[in-house]
């Protein structure tokens, strides 16, 4: 519904920085002004802080805000965020925390009770510093101080709904602190300040890693679900996790060659642009090598990549493939081939989706290698599951933007294939190359062969192949007369030989 004067309801809104970029794209844009905010989650997990890069914005825009503390002293606030990089002191700040005094000495009241007292005198305390400062921004770290100081429960949501409404009036946009007890109910009184906020912002902390949540943003929604959170040294870190685009992109079904003629010739020419291809197979089969041949077979044939590893040193990566006549420090050193080491458990599984995409902005690549799937998984903060689908979000973004991804997996059996992947990631694939070790009339071969792949045509047969010094991923014939590999049994020569055959899904 229009008013008066033709604009509308949500042009009325006006947006304010929450002081953490990645924030304001959770909020839909950010803090509403005059509206008010609850932070809450364990100690420890980045309240206070949060709340001090709301400040820090204000300030930087020349806006007056107050700080309402009642558990540090100003000092240790000042210093301890300053230890952050965050300076508030140019803040107005208010103590409604007990003093030494009230430890020191023997106070009494008679006639009322000493909860009216404390209550009238917080309430006096904080509308004469807003009326005197007239602050745009507040935050009341913690609002459960007041909670305190209240005779019962009617009592604190009166205080609350009167509070919200003056700061309201006045166009002060407040953000509130909280604590949760791990020892309480989920359903306490202190939902009530919960229901009267405009904003829930909940943080997470558990042995592995932080989170954070818009569960509840009036009028304007929120990005939902879980996203990454870390503290460095300048503070609040946010990653959302990452959702795909849904676009009208053309698919180009382009074949970017490996630039190795045999390999291609199983891919039936290659791999195509905005694919994800898997590389599976037990441990020291080649899947790494494979990978490494693939990259060096794209940037030679006029391509740029980029290679992330979780499960061993990008020089020891290096090293091997150099060993086996892959050029890969000529490449390097050309800027054609980026190699990128992910330190374990630093980072959430957002961050590291974001880390790729900024990359993927500055070099714009043909094509993005991951190599360890299960490095992948105990390197990165997170649960299986969730990592499984941040890692669908991460690959879908890729395949929008035309570029091939390689993903090596790690498979628990020695032979035979049990699984096309190790952790039910077989529906990210566009193709599936699977090495696995196979016995032969007593001898063991190692065999590689293509059993899925969504465009075009592929040989469906599974070939010899070992690893040579100086010359890399060496693949012979077929394994012609030979039965059992996919079964993980021995396999055995029989009397009549099968043609090839070509698959096309």
């Amino acid at each position: 519904m229009s008013d008066d004067s033709g604009g509308t309801a949500a042009e009325e809104i006006d947006l304010i920085a929450s002081g953490i970029p990645e924030l304001d794209e959770l909020l839909n844009g950010g803090y509403v002004r005059g509206r008010t905010y609850l932070v809450q989650g364990v100690s420890g997990t980045g309240k206070s802080l949060l709340g001090q890069h709301f400040l820090r914005a204000g300030l930087d825009r020349d806006e007056t805000v107050v700080y309402i503390h009642g558990e540090e002293s100003r000092h240790d606030i000042l210093v301890n965020a300053a230890r952050l990089g965050i300076d508030i002191q140019d803040a107005e700040f208010l103590d409604i925390g007990p003093g030494t005094d009230f430890f020191a000495e023997d106070k009494s009241y008679n006639l009322v009770e000493a909860t009216e007292v404390e209550s009238e005198r917080f309430t006096q305390d904080i509308k004469r510093v807003i009326e005197d400062v007239d602050p745009s921004r507040i935050l009341i770290d913690p609002i459960t101080q007041l909670q305190y100081v209240e005779r019962d429960e009617y009592q604190y949501r009166k205080r609350l709904q009167s509070l919200i409404r003056f700061l309201r009036d006045r166009q002060v946009t407040t953000v509130a602190t909280r604590t949760h007890d791990r020892s309480r109910a989920p359903q306490t009184t202190h939902d009530d300040f919960e229901s009267l906020s405009d904003g829930v912002i909940d943080l997470y902390l558990d042995e592995r890693e932080r989170r954070i949540a818009v569960p509840k943003h009036r009028g304007l929604g929120q990005v939902d679900g879980t996203h990454g959170l870390e503290i460095r040294e300048h503070g609040i870190e946010v990653y959302p996790q990452t959702i795909p685009a849904h676009d009208d992109r053309t698919f180009d079904p382009e074949l970017i060659p490996t630039g190795h003629e045999s390999l291609d010739g199983l891919l039936g020419g290659g791999i195509e642009r905005g694919t994800v291809s898997f590389v599976s197979g037990p441990t020291g089969i080649g899947k790494s090598t494979t990978g490494a041949q693939t990259l060096s077979g794209i940037v030679e044939d006029g391509g740029t990549a980029l290679g992330y590893f979780f499960e061993e040193s990008i020089d020891q990566f290096v090293h091997r493939s150099e060993a086996l006549g892959l050029p890969i420090s000529e490449m390097r050193a050309q800027g054609s081939l980026g190699l990128i080491e992910t330190e374990p458990l630093v980072r959430s599984a957002e961050e590291f989706d974001q880390h790729v995409l900024n990359q993927v902005d500055e070099h714009a690549p043909d094509a993005v290698f991951i190599d360890g799937l299960s490095g992948y998984q105990t390197s990165l903060q997170g649960d299986d599951q969730r990592l499984v689908r941040r890692l669908h979000g991460l690959t879908r973004v890729l395949k929008n933007r035309g570029i091939a991804v390689i993903i090596t997996d790690e498979a628990d059996r020695l032979t035979g294939i049990p699984e096309a992947t190790s952790t039910n990631t077989s529906y990210i694939a566009d193709n599936i190359v699977f090495l696995t070790y196979v016995e032969v009339d007593g001898e063991l071969d190692r065999a590689i062969g293509v059993v899925k792949k969504r465009l075009g045509d592929f040989d469906s047969r599974f070939h010899r192949f070992s690893i040579e010094s100086g010359e890399g991923l060496v693949i012979q014939g077929p394994f012609d007369n030979v039965r059992g590999i996919m079964g993980g049994s021995s396999a055995r020569r029989v009397p009549d030989g099968s043609n090839q055959t070509t698959h096309r899904s």
